[in-house]
């Protein structure tokens, strides 16, 4: 067998397998970025794309032994390299077609699990085949590079190191560098090109393969042009700004009457400013309740604190209805921080400090009147944030009559779900709890105090309200305010089964929207949809 000069020290080799090894990491990390404005990323949808890339490679590292043995050829390797290359540089363009048509297609035939099985076909349709071909590098270099038995286990050894730090660098490089800088489809070009450029120099030192390598480079191209926008709503053709940070995708949006973020494409939104600064009609007016609960109107002091900032529009109504008192907000994702300054009107006097909201409680000693708690998106809920153990923390940063707001965005009225686990959790803490349904909404608002006369207190402080609107308001929600009778459904630190329950409220919410639609495609299929 004639292996060409590059291949004499052996040295290409153990490239070949550090930069597969890193490639393989940025895959990963890359198709967590591409599903999650789309399906999330819990802990759930990590475990898809872990489970499925280890299927993959295990399928890759069996087949690519056997043809290896069979005919132990360097070309036939870097040609599946080759491949790998094209079909990863095409995932930016087509990924997300791809996610939709499956998505589409499922949410019209099943009823239970639709994010978890959506999320698994789209992930065996886009990344198995490119990764079943990276699987097979290791197992073909080994025979390449084992020259005797004398030396294997040192060579195997050596192949095994190179994959190891290839990888740890394809783990770091596109989480920290890559996608906060360029995005998640820049990140695929540039992981495609360096497996391009690996095999294109295998083939001209080898003098062969000159047509699959022409075609190879055009096809790299074109899926370059085509795929380096990166726009995950492409349907969307105005919108006024979409990126991504290190924890999201960001996309904001106007019309005449409101600016909104979304992080996440098909579900809900996450912050909303009217630009008259009138009243939302969402859930933040009726989080205007806490400071009412609070007492917050014979207080010169009042201090309100805000876990999940966003872009800051309660933080906004409270300082233009309630005058007397001091905001300050924790926000994770510097991001939308930034984007909350630019697009969204939040006043550079309220201080934002980027940083996990349990862990600021924990590293802070002061007390507030009013903490609320916003952290909790549409299909994604932060278990930390959820536990006995972090209520616990919330009670003792509250003042004597201090209350907690808590916005939870997915209402599922069965029996053990999402909502009733954080109902009961939180009423294992705080002894007076009540709730309100957001009207044409999916969110619940629950308050939560230990201090008896938190509804009194309210009531009478309703009077004393300046503005009409907002007295409106408040009455409208303690005329619907609702005492909570505890259960036993607690989560802790231990066990938090945030993402089971979440998309068991996902697929509640999804059957309640589309079941005419469902109904309509069975009876009629294809064309009734479209008539």
């Amino acid at each position: 067998m004639k292996t060409g000069s590059i291949l004499k020290n052996k040295k290409y080799l153990y490239m070949t397998e550090f930069f597969s090894g890193m490639s393989v990491m940025a895959v990963e990390l890359g198709a967590s970025r591409l599903l999650a404005p789309y399906f999330s990323s819990s802990q759930i949808v990590w475990t898809i794309i872990i489970g499925t890339i280890m299927i993959a490679m295990a399928l890759g590292n069996i087949w690519g032994g056997k043809q290896a043995d069979k005919n132990p050829n360097p070309d036939l390797l870097y040609r599946r390299i080759l491949i790998a290359a094209v079909w990863i540089a095409a995932i930016p363009f087509v990924g997300k077609y791809i996610i939709l048509g499956i998505s589409g297609l499922l949410v019209l035939t099943i009823s239970n699990h639709f994010l978890i099985l959506a999320a698994f076909v789209a992930c065996m349709v886009i990344f198995v085949y490119p990764l079943f071909l990276l699987g097979t590098v290791t197992p073909s270099l080994v025979k390449y590079t084992v020259d005797s038995l004398d030396d294997s286990g040192k060579v195997v050894g050596t192949l095994g190191a190179f994959n190891t730090i290839g990888s740890i660098i394809g783990t770091f490089l596109p989480t920290f560098v890559t996608i906060p800088a360029v995005g998640t489809a820049i990140t695929f070009l540039i992981f495609s090109g360096i497996l391009l450029v690996l095999a294109l120099i295998y083939f001209i030192n080898r003098g062969s393969g000159k047509k699959a390598c022409t075609i190879s480079v055009i096809l790299f191209l074109l899926c370059s042009i085509l795929g380096h926008s990166g726009s995950f709503a492409f349907w969307e053709k105005e919108l006024t700004y979409e990126g991504e940070s290190i924890y999201n995708y960001l996309q904001v949006r106007e019309d005449e009457e409101k600016v909104i973020l979304s992080t996440n494409v098909l579900f809900g939104v996450q912050s909303v400013m009217r630009k008259d600064d009138s009243l939302t009609g969402m859930y933040y007016d009726y989080a205007m309740a806490a400071p009412l609960m609070a007492d917050t109107l014979e207080k010169e002091d009042a201090k309100i604190l805000i876990l999940g900032m966003g872009t800051g529009t309660y933080a906004k109504q409270c300082l233009k209805y309630y005058g007397n008192l001091t905001v300050e907000g924790v926000e994770i994702d510097q991001k939308i921080t930034n984007l909350a300054r630019k697009y969204f009107k939040l006043p550079e006097t309220v201080p934002v400090t980027t940083y996990d909201g349990r862990a600021y409680l924990q590293a802070i000693d002061g007390k507030y009147d009013v903490i609320m708690v916003d952290a909790y998106q549409d299909i994604t809920i932060p278990f930390q944030m959820s536990s006995v153990e972090f209520f616990e923390l919330v009670r003792e940063h509250l003042t004597e009559n201090g209350v907690m707001v808590v916005n939870m965005n997915m209402k599922s009225d069965g029996e053990d779900g999402i909502n009733q686990y954080l109902s009961d959790t939180i009423s294992s803490v705080f002894s007076e709890v009540y709730m309100v349904d957001v009207k044409r909404s999916t969110n619940r608002e629950l308050f939560a105090s230990q201090s008896k006369e938190m509804i009194s207190r309210m009531l009478s402080s309703v009077e004393k309200l300046s503005d009409h609107e907002l007295q409106v308001m408040m009455e409208e929600v303690a005329e619907n305010l609702e005492y909570y009778e505890p259960g036993e459904c607690i989560l802790t630190d231990d066990k938090a089964p945030v993402e089971v329950l979440g998309m068991r409220a996902i697929d509640e919410l999804i059957r309640d929207e589309i079941g005419y639609y469902k109904d309509l495609f069975r009876r009629e299929g294809i064309k009734g949809l479209l008539g």
